[in-house]
């Protein structure tokens, strides 16, 4: 996926052609990008595990070939200069997105082996234990978004033989004015946005975790951080990011789905998002309480 990153990135400089309103191969640079990301995850996931390494070295494995697959037919239709999702122009292209629905439910039966073995893992710190849970988890809805695009828009139903089925826009048509480098859609809902946000929990959450931790380490020298080298509070605060985290991707996915721009919010929208703020606010305060009154010396031994 490297590889095909730098390959693609050439191909956005040197290749001219234009694909949905953006450079041709802007797709398998975002794809295989997004690709590293995930694969780096799961493998240091899969390394936490006690036992059951070699059912996640399997799914680790089938989930490796399903996304090569995925990219080899993206990269493909690329080449050929057509679209490789939701295409229907001819019978070539339908067998190549069938394909691709295919591996994508590989590569998702494959994770959720994955977030199985890990809800059933015994990771010695709690805290960390529930941010790869939890983050694993909401990558497996993240990438279950990917299925309403395939749903028929209400305009392509209303046309026999429609070249296209499915669409990453709602209320608007793919393509249209968007988003540098990301390519969301900014005059309607997309569902690219909430599925990104979700499926990138698998990198954010733990990361928190681990800032969470490394300033724990700093307590000596600055007493204010002595509450996080307490376990309890950073698990609470582990479970508070996760919760407003799922909060907050099924707002986005609530405002895609309702043809809503991600800049463009309606009251509905902005009064979730205060709400969702201010139950985040009120539980991290509520989490950064310890149990009991812990002299900062003590906690740092």
């Amino acid at each position: 996926m490297v590889v095909l990153a730098l390959v693609s990135a050439v191909g956005i400089v040197v290749d001219d052609r234009m694909l949905v309103g953006v450079p041709i191969w802007t797709k398998p640079f975002k794809f295989s990008v997004s690709f590293v990301a995930y694969g780096l995850s799961l493998a240091w996931m899969l390394s936490l595990l006690p036992r059951g390494r070699r059912a996640g070295w399997w799914a680790g494995t089938v989930l490796t070939v399903a996304s090569l697959v995925e990219m080899v037919l993206i990269t493909l239709q690329v080449i050929r200069g057509t679209q490789s999702h939701f295409n229907q122009q001819t019978p070539f292209d339908a067998a190549v997105f069938q394909v691709m629905g295919a591996t994508v439910a590989v590569l998702w039966l494959s994770a959720l082996v994955i977030a199985v073995l890990l809800l059933r893992a015994r990771i010695l710190d709690r805290a960390m234990a529930w941010a790869v849970r939890l983050s694993s988890l909401l990558a497996l809805a993240g990438a279950a978004v990917g299925f309403l695009m395939v749903r028929p828009t209400s305009e392509q139903l209303a046309v026999d033989g429609v070249p296209m089925t499915g669409a990453h826009s709602v209320g608007v048509p793919d393509g249209g004015p968007s988003m540098p480098v990301t390519g969301w859609a900014t005059t309607g809902g997309d569902l690219r946005i909430p599925h990104f946000f979700g499926m990138h929990a698998l990198q954010l959450l733990p990361l928190l975790l681990l800032v969470l931790t490394a300033l724990a380490a700093r307590s000596a020298r600055f007493p204010a951080l002595a509450r996080l080298a307490d376990e309890g509070v950073r698990l609470r605060l582990t479970l508070t990011a996760s919760a407003a985290y799922a909060a907050t991707f099924a707002l986005l996915t609530w405002q895609a789905l309702r043809g809503q721009a991600l800049f463009a919010p309606d009251g509905a929208t902005l009064a979730a998002a205060g709400a969702i703020v201010l139950a985040g606010g009120a539980a991290a305060a509520l989490s950064l309480r310890t149990t009991t009154a812990t002299h900062p010396t003590e906690a740092t031994a």
